[in-house]
C-alpha cells in the first residue's frame, strides 16, 4: 500500500484548515486516514507557533515506515528539521512569453532602424 503524508481540507467555504495526515495515496483527499501527525492553518500569521502543529516523532516513524510527503508537507518537515528538501530552479518560468518576446523583438528592430535613420544625419552634420 502506497502511504502518502498530505493535506485534508476541513473548515468553511474560504476559511481553509488542513490536517496532516497519513493515508493511502488512492484515497480522496478529504477522505479516510491512517493517523493523524498535526494542523495547518494558513490564516494566521505565519510567525504564530499555532499556524502549523506537527508531531514531529510520529513523523520520522511514518517516513521510516515508506511515507512519502507531498511537496507541502515535505516543505513544513523542512522547517522542522525532520527531512530534507531539495532545492528546486525553473529557469524557464522568468522568461516572458511567446506574445511579449514578440513584442520586444519588433521594439528591438524599431530602434535598430531609428538608430540607422539618425546615423547618416550625424555623419553629414560631423563634416
Amino acid at each position: 500500500m502506497a502511504l502518502k503524508i498530505r493535506l485534508s481540507r476541513g473548515g468553511a467555504k474560504k476559511r481553509p484548515f488542513y490536517r496532516i495526515v497519513v493515508a493511502d495515496a488512492r484515497s480522496p483527499r478529504d477522505g479516510r486516514f491512517i493517523d493523524r501527525l498535526g494542523t495547518y492553518n494558513p490564516l494566521l500569521p505565519s510567525d504564530h507557533p499555532e499556524r502549523i502543529v506537527l508531531d514531529t516523532e510520529k513523523a520520522k516513524a511514518w517516513i521510516a515506515k515508506g511515507a512519502q510527503p507531498t511537496d507541502r508537507v515535505l516543505r513544513f518537515l523542512d522547517a522542522q528539521g525532520v527531512a530534507q528538501r531539495p532545492e528546486r530552479n525553473n529557469p524557464e518560468k522568468a522568461k516572458p512569453g511567446r506574445k511579449a518576446q514578440e513584442r520586444e523583438e519588433a521594439r528591438r528592430i524599431a530602434a535598430e532602424e531609428a538608430a540607422a535613420k539618425d546615423a547618416p544625419a550625424e555623419e553629414a552634420q560631423a563634416e
